[in-house]
């Protein structure tokens, strides 16, 4: 899932040469292809040089083409003709349905210049930046496919000589997806029109047809598996039939509805559609399909967000079965399993959680030894004593794999009855738990472990805040506890950095939302000592956890576990991380695997609260593998651990409660659990997790986009965060929402992309704008529907080279080139633009 790349617009046809001659035809501009602009354009007027530009005409043939098509669309009513050549699309919601197939050539000039093709209502672009919501591309540092390599062509006679194998769709951008095979060493590239409208995470059969540039290129033959033949998006509705524009942009085509199809959807809702007919032959028409359910008018809060569950397969209610089997369980903890546990109800014991949390699936205990050492519990709930294997709640709660935290809501594993009743370590209660004991001393030094089923009684329900007050000094209930148990946290977490831990981390976004779930306010995430204190011996706790399995009687073959595994990244990606800091002004030496974490810990350090933190850390995350489960002990990079497992929240993580099982099991002197089925579970885990971080994002990035819409016109301070041959990604500092301003409208010259060099350069002025450089942007558009924010540059330039700019715009002449005075500014408007912190 984890959205998106959308439909390859159609492409002007290459010009076939004539026969016997050398010289051949310019490439043709079609209808549909001009029209599109304006669909993907509809607020913005359009004159003929901007096609043209756009379109990489240089041909009388082509200038006529496209009056010729300018005027058909007008006559059409499609497009309507404001003034002079500027035209505007007449109604958003209208769109033509059958101009041209959905997946044709892409359109070249005469001298091969590639011009971005476009899908309904997304550009194709070339770029690096750091937002994998809003930029779509590959999630990793600048790892970014070549939009610009040349489509390789089938050549005739080949067909049966070509190896075919099979594999996976992996869909990087609209114009080509990659195969994923076990059968080839390398990832194949597949273009869209090539496809045959397999999807992404579709199996497919493939004829490999030669390689470029070292890459293996192939044709779809057939599409063994769909996967999920389910298309989120919004309805258009013209005479009687309709098309899906579908959301998510690892689509790269329309869904047609036939009016019985509609199923009383109207123009403009966000829809799911079920795709019923693919194409014989993958080209020449859209997927046709039917509405399965409606979410309501595009835009609204509740159609957005049930929206993007429904992209993502997120489940919107449990099965009634579910729900049947959760309000069957006893409250009542029996007397005979309160004697099989380690009692610890008379130790001191509380939670520590935000402060609307209803879910408290942890707590501490702490308790003086005789010998002045210090017994710190971390007790978790006993999920897997009230989900039994073979029950519909097992099923359910595999399937799931894991809670997803929307902006306005949680999508949990388990049904309310449990996550927020039986398994919710709440103050006052008697709850059976599993737990993790470690024997410390003041200055952190681990003298012993003990893991068992254990009993508690939380005296004590802490919200992050309270526990932070306690810390500062705040003299109240659990202070010398709270104190203590926070300074022996912090000797661990020294611990871990001195071992090689990696201290990056992504800023959390956070919204303040009214009670119809519209955003207030948005503001970044602190973490404080108190968060840090819990992280510190949760991390204690899967650690040792993981040891524990590993090392437990030196068993040949070693027992069967879930670990979380994160390995080292891939030098290549770390020198592109490197090239990239150094464009802020941070010099990286990351060859030395020794120096490594020394070298980010003090980046981070260094990064801390200016302007290009957010960008930075979030590239760095990137940069690393990503973390997996599976049942291969390859350690934990970033947190410099041997082995790492996940044990501390099983009621929102369905490899916790694994772990808890095989711990049980090994505890009680079980034999060796067979590998194959738990891998293919953690495989299925990962595969959730990756899923429901996608569909976090793209909440996130709704409300930021509905945030910024109410702020149309406001002035803000941002950081230039990625590059795109279209436009600039500014991010505002003080609520991280990121938008686009446009190459064509940066006044007072024509700039394009530096691409090796992280930047982009006026035509005339020279002027550089780079990563890292600090910019007055005015919020001009938030659209929702496609969840962009459009900015503009503040223009700094003096009044009467504006007007002279204005009266060449009318007159319709070049505007002339304006040379700003240098300084040591670095290429902002007029040599300043704001203070770099």
């Amino acid at each position: 899932m984890k959205r998106k790349d959308d439909s390859a617009a159609p492409r002007a046809p290459r010009a076939k040469a004539a026969r016997g001659e050398e010289a051949t035809a310019a490439a043709s501009v079609s209808k549909d292809l001009v029209f599109r602009i304006f669909r993907d354009n509809p607020t913005k007027v359009l004159a003929y040089r901007q096609l043209s530009r756009r379109l990489g005409v240089t041909t009388k043939q082509q200038r006529e083409e496209i009056f010729d098509h300018l005027k058909a669309l007008k006559k059409a009513g499609l497009i309507t003709l404001l003034q002079n050549d500027e035209y505007r699309l007449t109604d958003p919601g209208i769109t033509e349905f059958a101009t041209a197939p959905a997946s044709s050539r892409r359109a070249r000039n005469p001298e091969n210049t590639p011009v971005p093709a476009r899908r309904s209502g997304r550009p194709i672009e070339t770029e690096f930046g750091q937002d994998p919501v809003v930029h779509r591309r590959r999630e990793a540092g600048f790892d970014f496919p070549d939009a610009d390599e040349p489509d390789t062509r089938r050549r005739p006679g080949r067909e049966h000589d070509a190896q075919t194998i099979t594999g996976t769709v992996s869909l990087a951008t609209d114009q080509f997806a990659f195969v994923i095979s076990e059968e080839s060493e390398t990832d194949v590239r597949v273009f869209t029109d090539r496809l045959k409208f397999a999807m992404h995470g579709d199996t497919v059969r493939l004829r490999l047809r030669g390689s470029r540039d070292g890459r293996p290129v192939g044709d779809v033959v057939e599409v063994i598996n769909r996967v999920r033949p389910e298309v989120v998006g919004r309805l258009f509705v013209q005479g009687g039939i309709g098309f899906v524009k579908p959301d998510s942009r690892k689509l790269y085509f329309d869904v047609f509805v036939p009016f019985e199809n509609l199923h009383g959807a109207n123009h403009g809702e966000k829809v799911l559609v079920r795709i019923t007919e693919f194409p014989e032959g993958g080209e020449g028409r859209s997927p046709v399909g039917e509405v399965v359910r409606s979410f309501g008018q595009a835009g609204e809060n509740e159609a957005e967000i049930n929206a993007i569950m429904a992209e993502f397969g997120l489940p919107f209610e449990f099965p009634t079965d579910v729900e049947a089997e959760s309000e069957s369980i006893s409250d009542v903890i029996p007397q005979s399993e309160i004697e099989r546990r380690r009692d610890f109800r008379d130790v001191t014991t509380f939670t520590i959680d935000p402060a609307d949390a209803k879910d408290f699936d942890d707590a501490l205990s702490i308790r003086k030894l005789e010998n002045d050492h210090w017994e710190i519990g971390v007790h978790i709930a006993d999920v897997t004593h009230y989900v039994r294997p073979g029950t519909e709640l097992e099923r359910e709660a595999k399937y799931r794999a894991t809670s997803v935290y929307l902006v306005d809501r949680v999508i949990p594993m388990l049904p309310e009855r449990l996550s927020n009743g039986l398994c919710s370590l709440r103050p006052n209660e008697d709850k059976l738990t599993f737990s993790a004991v470690f024997e410390l001393d003041e200055n952190g030094k681990l003298y012993n472990s003990w893991f068992g089923k254990t009993i508690i009684h939380s005296d004590r329900r802490f919200a992050y805040e309270e526990a932070q007050e306690r810390i500062e000094g705040l003299d109240s209930d659990y202070t010398a506890e709270i104190q203590l148990m926070n300074s022996i946290a912090k000797k661990l977490c020294a611990a871990r950095f001195k071992q090689g831990a990696i201290s990056f981390e992504t800023q959390e976004v956070k919204f303040k939302l009214d009670e119809n779930g519209k955003p207030q306010g948005v503001y970044v995430k602190e973490r404080k000592d108190a968060h840090k204190m819990i992280e510190e011996f949760m991390l204690l706790a899967n650690r040792k956890v993981a040891e524990f399995v590993f090392k437990l009687k030196n068993r040949k073959p070693r027992l069967t576990m879930v670990y979380r595994v994160h390995e080292a990244p891939d030098p290549d990606r770390l020198q592109n991380f490197a090239l990239f800091a150094k464009k802020f002004g941070h010099n990286l030496d990351l060859t030395n695997p020794k120096k490594l974490s020394t070298e980010l810990n003090d980046l981070s350090e260094t990064v801390m609260g200016r302007p290009e933190q957010n960008v930075i850390q979030t590239l760095a995350v990137r940069t690393m593998s990503k973390a997996i489960y599976t049942t291969e002990p390859l350690g934990h990079f970033g947190l410099a651990f041997e082995h790492y497992s996940h044990f501390t929240s099983p009621i929102r993580r369905y490899p916790d409660m694994m772990a808890h099982r095989l711990l049980e099991h090994y505890l009680e002197g079980g034999k060796n659990v067979e590998v194959g089925p738990v891998e293919e579970e953690c495989k299925h885990s990962s595969e959730r997790e990756k899923l429901a971080a996608t569909a976090e994002r793209a909440s996130i990035k709704y409300k930021q986009v509905e945030f910024m819409s109410e702020v149309i016109g406001e002035t803000f301070t941002g950081v230039v965060s990625g590059l795109t041959e279209r436009g600039l990604y500014v991010e505002i500092e003080e609520n991280k929402c990121e938008g686009m301003v446009r190459l064509n409208e940066i006044p007072g010259d024509f700039f394009e992309l530096d691409r090796d060099n992280y930047r982009i350069v006026g035509r005339n002025t020279k002027r550089i704008i780079q990563f890292g450089d600090e910019m007055q942007v005015v919020v001009k558009a938030a659209n929702l529907l496609d969840r962009t924010i459009d900015f503009e540059l503040v223009d700094e330039r003096p009044d009467h080279v504006k007007r002279r700019e204005q009266e060449d715009r009318r007159q319709g002449s070049k505007p002339r080139g304006y040379r700003p005075e240098r300084s040591s500014g670095g290429g902002r408007p007029g040599g300043k633009g704001g203070k770099r912190r």
